[in-house]
């Protein structure tokens, strides 16, 4: 389960150097590329996948005795060639996400490109509600790259991960999908759910690994599949437990949640924890629950802002 190896490590080993995918292998050096290239020629390929394949539709609106309720994706040709592309499916959801290429750790090119993120939903979920991209989220997955190499894999029973932890595409993909109900025990010590969300994720390398991939099995510049059963999720996930939500320490409202950090500059380089993960968000010395308002049960009611400067005590440290 390397998926949750993710968007920290991309943040600080930070990502990119290399050649065309096809030609990497382990250990070789070679010069970094372009954002901007990569966009391009990543959607390309992406979009050449969806055009030309299509996934077991009709198991999933008839599901004949048996069935797993599986994602399979096979080529449109021969005797499937009149099958609907997955490019054509109504289900298909693009998002459009600006990536800075200094957080792919490129501060010298200045790029800031627009990715487009496809999600396939082939079934949605019974329950009303969706994960937000701070929200701890129960779920099985399996990562592919194009060519239908599985690199990597949860095993049967769902695991759980906190969607800003992961590769930047996984989170925003799994925001589409409500999830079903349960969990149920087996008596065997596993659990089940029933009416959960079933997908797929495509996402350009910029979303995902880009060049630092932790598994050897994934290319440099490679764009990645990532089908997924979306079991349930925990609503107003608080990751660091300093009692504000996740989903509220987005300062910026990009629906990334790992740029921003209020005391970055007094952390040092050696140091960089993200106001979702950080439970002094200023570096004062006071823990931000004790700089917030909360209610007589702990929950959060709101920020404080003691002197009245514009700027949230839990952010401000020259209280």
């Amino acid at each position: 389960m390397k998926l949750k190896n993710v968007y920290l490590l991309i943040a600080g080993l930070l990502i990119i150097s290399s050649c065309k995918k096809d030609d990497d292998s382990i250990g070789e050096v070679v010069p970094p590329r372009l954002l901007s290239e990569v966009t391009v020629e990543d959607d390309a390929e992406i979009i050449e996948f969806l055009k030309t394949h299509f996934f077991n539709e009709e198991e999933f609106e008839t599901p004949p005795e048996g069935f797993d309720f599986k994602i399979r994706f096979d080529t449109i040709a021969g005797e499937n060639s009149t099958k609907r592309s997955i490019f054509d499916h109504p289900n298909l959801i693009t998002q459009t996400i600006s990536v800075d290429s200094e957080n792919l750790g490129r501060a010298d090119d200045n790029e800031i490109i627009d990715q487009t993120l496809y999600t396939l939903v082939v079934r949605q979920g019974a329950v009303d509600g969706k994960p937000t991209i701070g929200d701890f989220s129960i779920l099985r997955y399996e990562g592919l790259l194009l060519d239908g190499t599985l690199f990597d894999a949860s095993t049967n029973q769902p695991v759980r991960f906190n969607l800003s932890s992961v590769v930047r595409g996984f989170g925003n993909g799994m925001k589409n999908f409500q999830t079903g109900t349960g969990p149920f025990e087996n008596g065997d010590g596993t659990v089940s759910y029933e009416d959960y969300g079933i997908g797929a994720i495509f996402m350009p390398a910029a979303l995902a690994y880009f060049d630092s991939s932790p598994n050897s099995d994934v290319p440099s510049y490679s764009p990645l599949i990532f089908k997924v059963d979306a079991m349930t999720y925990e609503p107003d996930s608080d990751f660091d437990g300093d009692g504000i939500p996740s989903i509220l320490e987005d300062l910026n409202g990009n629906g990334n949640l790992n740029d921003d950090n209020t005391d970055d500059e007094s952390e040092g380089f050696s140091v960089y924890l993200a106001n979702f993960n950080d439970n002094d968000d200023d570096n004062d010395g006071i823990l931000t629950i004790d700089e917030i308002e909360l209610d007589a049960d702990g929950n959060f009611v709101g920020f404080l802002d003691t002197d009245g400067d514009g700027t949230p005590d839990h952010l401000d440290n020259d209280l």
